[in-house]
Order: C-alpha cells, then sequence, then structure tokens
C-alpha cells in the first residue's frame, strides 16, 4: 500500500479540487484528509472506473469521484471494499432492462430510470450528472448510497444490516434502525413530512443507504431529527462527521 501510495499520488491540485467538490471531506481536519487522500490513491488503483456511453473522465473527475466513494471507508480501510472491481458511469440516469415474475406467473419488464445500483460481487453502476448533484440538494449523494450498499452487501444480501463492530449491538442496531423505518413509513403515508428521502422507506437496504448518505451529507439535520439513528451510524463509521 505505502508503494501504491509513493508511486501513484494524486496531485496536489486534483486533490484540492476535488475538496472543493466534496462537502464531507471539506469538514475533516488534516490528519482525516490526508488518511482520506491515502484511501482514494487506492480505490483509483484497486478499481476500475469505466465510463461508457461517450462520456470522458478526465483525472479531476475521476479523483472527485473516489474521494466521494471512500469517505464512508475513512475509518474503515480500504479492505471494506475487497470483493469488486469496477464502477461503472453512465453519462445521465440509465435504464437497466430487467424482468420480474409475479404471483400469477405473469413476466413483466421493468423499466425505470436510476441514479446508481450496486450489485453483488458485482459493479457499481452511477449516472456522472447524479454524481455532480452531490451536496446541491441537502442530504443527497449518489456515490455515498451505493457505498453503503456496498457496505451492507458485505453480509451477503443488502438488508439494512451491515457487519457491525464487535462492540455494537446486533440488538439496538435492529431495534433503532428498524423501529425509525417504520415509523417514518407511517408518518409518510398520514401525509406528513419525514426528514430523509421517502425513498429510504423502499426498504431497510434503502433506509440505511438514505441514512448513511444524510449523516455525510446533512449530519446535523440528521442528528437533530433521528438522533438514535445518528448515534448508530456514528458507531458503526467510527466517524462524527462535523
Amino acid at each position: 500500500m505505502r508503494r501504491i501510495v509513493a508511486r501513484h499520488p494524486i496531485p496536489q491540485p486534483l486533490w484540492q479540487a476535488a475538496l472543493a467538490r466534496c462537502a464531507p471531506a471539506q469538514r475533516l481536519g488534516a490528519s482525516d484528509q490526508a488518511a482520506l487522500r491515502v484511501l482514494a490513491t487506492l480505490f483509483l488503483q484497486r478499481k476500475s472506473i469505466e465510463p461508457v456511453q461517450g462520456l470522458v473522465l478526465d483525472d479531476a473527475d475521476r479523483v472527485l469521484l473516489a474521494t466521494h466513494a471512500c469517505v464512508p471507508i475513512l475509518k474503515l480501510g480500504i479492505d471494506w471494499y475487497d470483493d469488486w472491481h469496477s464502477v461503472i458511469v453512465y453519462p445521465d440516469a440509465f435504464i437497466p432492462r430487467r424482468t420480474r415474475t409475479d404471483a400469477a406467473g405473469v413476466v413483466h419488464e421493468e423499466n425505470a430510470a436510476m441514479a446508481g445500483e450496486a450489485w453483488g460481487r458485482g459493479p457499481v453502476i452511477l449516472s456522472w450528472a447524479d454524481v455532480l448533484e452531490a451536496g446541491r440538494r441537502a442530504g443527497h449523494n449518489v456515490v455515498i448510497h451505493e457505498m453503503a450498499h456496498k457496505l451492507d452487501l458485505q453480509n451477503g444480501v443488502a438488508n439494512g444490516f451491515p457487519p457491525l463492530h464487535r462492540r455494537m449491538d446486533p440488538r439496538t442496531w435492529t431495534q433503532v434502525l428498524s423501529g425509525a423505518w417504520e415509523r417514518l413509513g407511517r408518518e409518510h403515508r398520514r401525509g406528513e413530512m419525514i426528514p430523509i428521502d421517502p425513498y429510504g422507506l423502499e426498504n431497510p437496504a434503502e433506509f440505511f443507504a438514505v441514512a448513511s448518505e444524510q449523516f455525510f451529507e446533512a449530519p446535523r439535520a440528521l442528528r437533530e431529527h433521528l438522533p438514535e439513528v445518528f448515534r448508530q451510524l456514528e458507531l458503526f463509521y467510527r466517524q462524527h462527521p462535523y
């Protein structure tokens, strides 16, 4: 790892440009920014970033993507991303072509536009237009969202229950996150305003990913409205994001 960092350092102008465009990284102290730079360097060496459909990403774009991607693992380490190898980047929202068979045996073709997707042991897929939206809408960061799914998938399935650290209580994690997800779902169905993107109500995996976005992009709001969720994410990510 030291050889990689020594041989392939991120040039200072590119690093400063990435910091200027990544709000969670801006809030870090100097030592944590230096650690993030090392992680971003390793990410760029270990992952294949593959633009498609005519998209061209220059070195500054790649450093920015790596910086966003490594924010969640700042205190966890690059090994948490070991079981996948590529990031596919579309110019804009993409429409994966899939079929689904319902209980009656009828086959449906699903064609919803997506900003990002994470496959178990497969690639992360991103919309570059949405990557550039990070920080422009409070609490939104599609790269952090998909990386949270990758961390969640370390247990084999995306279910909102990533591998917890030794001193974390799985029962407390489940009670806090499941309880918040269920309560916010009830409030949303009654037409009440909720403090997170309603997409997080789709299922526990999306709740974890959406809450992770807000933890890093709008931490004060998350702590104010969902303090117990904030605390569990603080323990998991081992970060205090402001």
